[in-house]
């Protein structure tokens, strides 16, 4: 079957009716209770597959602390082998965001209390070297604020197909979307990097660039293609029955093919001890199975 074939109606009607669906099962609720995400029990892997089936997405909730090597360990038994090496990535490449003085390291808003507009992970990464599977996990969470939000990139692809073909056909186009090069200091840390929003890969599987963040990025001068980003800004900002929000607790993280995520304001209080502090994982392979 070849559901995101443009030229195969049926069987993205087929497909289509799956996916709908499997918002209505059990699978469609992302959280999930395990142990001890090092070493899942059989139907605590079974849980977590599932929601990563049904939604791209699974939220746990640990019953043991979580270290970097557990974070690894997960990652492990969905087959999240090759983490990907960032700028501000720690030394393991597994990279801690938690608010940092800009004077002291970054300008760039993950690590800030500031709203982090909708987005994939690693948009602008090179073709051979895309975001595919992710691991965030909350050490700490804030005071107040901070929600996240998730959007499965499958159901954008159909809610966009639906509203019209020619935007699926835009958005596949090789220079649909094009990050800037990142100059810091007159030194080029990234060149410019194009490509498409949607592809599919040699296995069938959907993956998604996107930024909302207009700095970022510059569309291809073409009338779909506004019009395609124009209406996914529209539904990314609307209260979509797909979006689903949830504030991660201590303790608690999403493990995900690199799904749409944004991040609402929060404050810290560093005398209370309340402070946000996520460990993410970012990984080259999609989770196995799903």
């Amino acid at each position: 079957m070849q559901p995101f074939d443009l030229d195969n109606d049926s069987a993205y009607q087929a497909w289509r009716e799956v996916r709908l669906g499997q918002y209505k099962s059990p699978g469609g609720n992302p959280l999930v209770h395990v142990r001890d995400i090092a070493r899942l029990e059989p139907a605590e892997h079974a849980a977590l597959l599932a929601r990563c089936q049904a939604m791209n997405m699974a939220i746990y909730e640990a019953g043991s602390p979580v270290d970097k090597a557990a974070i690894r360990a997960l990652g492990r038994q969905f087959g999240l082998q090759t983490l990907d090496m960032n700028l501000r990535a720690d030394e393991d490449s597994i990279t801690s965001l938690r608010v940092v003085a800009e004077s002291a390291g970054t300008r760039y808003i993950p690590y800030t209390n500031r709203p982090l507009n909708w987005h994939t992970d690693g948009y602008y990464n090179r073709p051979q070297e895309q975001v595919r599977g992710i691991i965030m996990h909350c050490v700490s969470t804030s005071a107040s604020g901070g929600d996240n939000l998730f959007l499965d990139p499958e159901i954008a692809y159909l809610l966009l197909r639906d509203e019209n073909p020619d935007y699926i056909r835009a958005f596949m186009q090789p220079d649909a979307m094009t990050i800037p090069a990142n100059i810091e200091g007159g030194v080029e840390l990234r060149p410019q990097q194009s490509g498409p929003v949607f592809s599919v890969s040699a296995r069938g599987a959907l993956h998604m660039r996107y930024t909302a963040r207009t700095r970022s990025v510059e569309w291809k001068d073409d009338r779909n293609t506004r019009l395609a980003a124009g209406f996914l800004s529209e539904l990314l900002n609307s209260d979509a029955l797909y979006i689903v929000r949830h504030r991660l607790q201590a303790g608690q993280g999403i493990i995900c093919n690199n799904v749409l995520h944004k991040r609402e304001a929060f404050n810290d209080d560093a005398q209370s001890g309340r402070t946000r502090l996520l460990y993410r994982a970012r990984y080259h392979e999609r989770i196995q199975g799903a």
